[in-house]
Formats: structure tokens, C-alpha cells, sequence
């Protein structure tokens, strides 16, 4: 059998030079001159899998997402970029595309976020003209969206996976003396004997659209009664890390190097969410749980004393090394096809402007309240993933004020789906069998979408009064 190459030499010379080494040393110690190192930074040589797993155990470094999804979430932001009509008369193609990314992923970076600061200025400009409203009335707006974006991406950057407060939670339930069967008691009584913090469950008509509330002066934390049990637990939780994690979550947005006010509160308020998952969820038990119940979200809230929004998230962080889960993406979609949330740690790839493919299950399953929606689904690219769809409810204010509800879906690589309990019985067979998804309408050139909102961006569309399909758009 041939073995099998692969060309990495611009991400191979960036990880050189984030360790400070030279060619001479790094040679040094793989085992190898200086010269074919050069060639192989210069992708004039490619490199062995023997020499990447000696990488591998050189640096500790995960060679999976080292050799192969860089490029590939660097393609997939370009090809995005590419796609919009600002480039109709490029002529830049999908070689190109992947051209760029193999060279540089730093670079294609960069122009991806030149690409997103034009299209937020776009989006700013338009919402304007249709609303007419002021510029002092958007700004605002405009400056917390970017904010978001810049956290979404930090997390993403970093797995969602944070060892120092993982080691913070797990230091917490042994200061604390907390007890698995009454966690929310024994949060409440950490406050009080370690702060001097009171808790109150107050009625809806005091707390109105408040949910949580910290009274310095007066030392107590308010919680508002609509909100359930798992949810107070949270809350609790999220506050004992402001409290006694204060100088690691600054230290942690600090090293962030995130710029402006907005992103940098962001940030630390989900640093704060993230040791709260990790509170109620410690790792290596929450980790055992899910091999043994074999991803069942249900069974794992059960345990946990959770909801379902909170153990994917959690689910979303088993990024530990030698101790992960299955890499896994999750995004949260409202009803009107906003997404609010998304994370990826498997190749699979969402666009930053707009929502998700028409065609895909999240749909669906603001239809069905009760159900679990699970498919197969394949992306243009032929890459294809197993996902898992429910609808969630925020808490409600009464009759008055309606629950929020979102649709959560997490996924993997259809390889390893039968690591979940979701696909028991479901076989990834043929194209009958597999959803042909796209990652957004405006990215998306499936010729036979009948699902179709918008015609994609990078092609040229066909208008003929003459002919009336089942597709919206006919395109070349």
C-alpha cells in the first residue's frame, strides 16, 4: 500500500515559530536536516505519516485538526467570501480557493474578516435605509453583534474546551463539599457560609423581565420564580464563579487579546456559563455517563439534574486530551431562521451571514414540540454528518409572556454516529437514505432544490417567462 502524503508546510512553520524555534532545531529534534525541513515548509515536500506522528508526540499536538480542518475551515470561509456578488467578476475558483488556503491559512483568515467587517457595513447600511432610522440609534446594535461574533469565534478557537476552569469546578465541588443529590442546596449554602450571600426565589411581578440579579450592597442574589429548577442551579453556579473565580476569568479575557468593552463582558459572562456546565456537570463523571448511556441527552439531564440546552453545550466542551468525546457542532436557531449560536468542532461548516439549509431537519422540528429529530445529511462537498434536532423552551412570564423557543441540534461525523444511541436502526446507505443539504441558500448551487429562498450568489441567474418549475430559480 502507498503511503499516504500530505502537504502542511505553511501551518507546519507557523506552529515552528509560535515555539520560538528555528529550522536547525525543530530538524534537530524530529530527526531530520534542516534542509528537507525547509522543503517541506515551502510545500516543495510532503510529509509522511511517520513524520507526523513524530510531530505529534514531539509537541502534543492533535494531529487530526493539525493536517486537515485549518484548510478546510479556511476554504469554507473563502469560498463564502468568494461567493458574494462584490466578486461576480473575479473569476476566483474553488481551486483558487483551496489554492489560498493550503498556502495560507493566516492569510485567508485575514481576508475572511476584511470580508466580514465589509458585510456587517452592508447589513448596517441596508437595515438603515429600510428602517430610517439614525446611525446613533444602530450603533449599538451593530457594536454587540460584532461583539458576539468575536466571542463565537474565540470559543471556537479554542475548542470549547477550557482546562483551567474544568480545574476550577472540580476544586469547587471539593471546597464546597457539594453533594451530587442536593446541588442546588448545597450551592445555596456555599454562598451564604463562604460570601455571606443570601439567596431569594422572587415572584415574577417583582423580577419582571429580570431572571437573575446580584445585590452587592445588599448580599443576596435574586432569582426569578420562573425559572426551573435546572436553571436556577445555573444560575447559582454561574454566580459562585464571578464570585470565586474572579482574577482567572479576567486573566483569561485578558489573554483573549479581544479588543473593545462589549466583547471582552461577552466573553467573561461565558466563561461564567462554562464553569457553571462544569459545575453540574463534572467532567470525568460526565464523561463516563455519556459512553455508558451512549449520548441520550434525556437520560444525561436525568442524571445530571440538566436541561437539554445545557448538556449539549457540555457535550459540545468533552475536549480533554487523551479523555475526548466525539467531536461534535451545535447551533440554536429561532423561529424565524436566526442562528444564535454555533460551534463546530468536526468540519462541518455554517455560514456567518444568514441561517441554515431550508431543507435540513431544524425546521421541521418547531413542528413536532415533543420529538427528536435525527437524519443524515450531506453537504456539497460530499462531506456527511449524523444530527439530532429537538425544540427547547426559554421560561415563560404567564400567559402574558410567551416561552422563547429555539431548536438545538448537535452533530458528528456520520462515521462515528454509532458511538450515539440516536442512530440505532438507522443506516447511512445511499443517496435515498442521506438529506443533501447546503450550508446556506446564497451559498448553495444544488441545481434541484425545490426548498430554495434565494439564488446563490456566485451564479448567474436564468429568467424565462416561459418556463415555471418546481425550483424558484433556474441558474447556470
Amino acid at each position: 500500500m502507498a503511503e499516504r502524503k500530505v502537504m502542511v508546510g505553511p501551518r507546519l512553520r507557523r506552529m515552528r515559530l509560535e515555539r520560538n524555534l528555528t529550522q536547525s532545531q525543530m530538524a534537530g529534534e524530529l530527526g531530520i536536516s534542516a534542509s528537507y525541513l525547509n522543503l517541506i515548509e515551502r510545500n516543495q515536500r510532503p510529509v509522511t505519516v511517520q513524520l507526523l506522528l513524530k510531530l505529534g508526540q514531539t509537541y502534543d499536538i492533535d494531529l487530526q485538526r493539525f493536517a486537515v480542518d485549518d484548510e478546510a475551515r479556511v476554504a469554507a470561509q473563502l469560498k463564502e467570501a468568494f461567493g458574494d456578488q462584490l466578486f461576480a467578476k473575479s473569476g476566483v475558483t474553488q481551486q483558487d480557493i483551496q489554492d489560498i488556503a493550503s498556502a495560507s491559512p493566516v492569510g485567508g483568515e485575514a481576508v475572511f474578516a476584511l470580508f466580514r467587517a465589509y458585510r456587517e457595513l452592508v447589513d448596517n447600511a441596508i437595515n438603515l435605509a429600510e428602517r430610517g432610522d439614525g446611525v446613533n440609534k444602530i450603533e449599538s446594535v451593530a457594536a454587540l453583534r460584532f461583539a458576539g461574533e468575536d466571542v463565537q469565534d474565540y470559543i471556537q478557537a479554542r475548542d470549547n474546551y477550557f482546562p483551567d476552569l474544568e480545574e476550577a469546578a472540580e476544586q469547587l465541588w471539593s471546597d464546597a463539599k457539594l453533594d451530587k443529590e442536593a446541588l442546588y442546596e448545597s450551592l445555596h449554602s456555599y454562598l451564604l457560609t463562604a460570601h455571606g450571600i443570601k439567596v431569594r426565589v422572587l415572584p415574577f411581578s417583582v423580577m419582571e423581565d429580570t431572571l437573575r440579579r446580584y445585590d452587592r450592597h445588599g448580599r443576596r442574589v435574586m432569582l426569578s420564580e420562573i425559572l426551573s429548577p435546572e436553571s436556577r442551579c445555573h444560575q447559582l453556579a454561574h454566580q459562585i464563579a464571578l464570585l470565586d473565580r474572579s482574577e482567572l476569568l479576567d486573566e483569561i479575557v485578558e489573554a483573549s487579546e479581544l479588543e473593545g468593552g462589549e466583547s471582552r463582558r461577552l466573553l467573561r459572562i461565558a466563561l461564567a456559563n462554562y464553569m457553571a456546565g462544569a459545575v453540574m456537570m463534572p467532567y470525568g463523571r460526565f464523561h463516563e455517563a455519556v459512553k455508558v448511556l451512549r449520548y441520550d441527552i434525556d437520560l444525561l439531564a436525568r442524571r445530571f439534574g440538566a436541561d437539554y440546552e445545557q448538556v449539549c453545550n457540555r457535550l459540545t466542551s468533552l475536549q480533554r486530551p487523551g479523555d475526548k468525546g466525539v467531536p461534535l457542532f451545535l447551533v440554536r436557531m429561532d423561529c424565524a431562521g436566526n442562528v444564535s449560536q454555533r460551534l463546530s468542532a468536526n468540519g462541518f461548516h455554517f455560514a456567518r451571514f444568514g441561517g441554515v439549509c431550508p431543507r435540513w431537519a431544524l425546521h421541521r422540528a418547531f413542528r413536532a414540540p415533543d420529538e427528536t429529530r435525527t437524519e443524515f445529511v450531506q453537504m456539497p462537498d460530499g462531506s456527511t454528518f449524523f444530527t439530532v434536532a429537538r425544540l427547547v423552551a426559554r421560561p415563560s412570564g404567564g400567559h402574558c409572556v410567551p416561552a422563547q423557543q429555539f431548536v438545538v441540534a448537535i452533530g458528528c461525523e456520520a462515521g462515528q454516529a454509532g458511538q450515539m444511541v440516536y442512530a440505532d436502526g438507522k443506516l447511512l446507505a445511499d443517496a435515498d437514505s442521506t438529506l443533501k443539504i447546503g450550508v446556506n441558500c446564497r451559498l448553495c448551487d444544488r441545481l434541484e432544490c425545490n426548498r430554495r429562498t434565494f439564488p446563490p450568489l456566485n451564479r448567474r441567474l436564468v429568467i424565462d417567462e416561459n418556463h415555471l418549475g418546481l425550483a424558484p430559480y433556474f441558474f447556470t
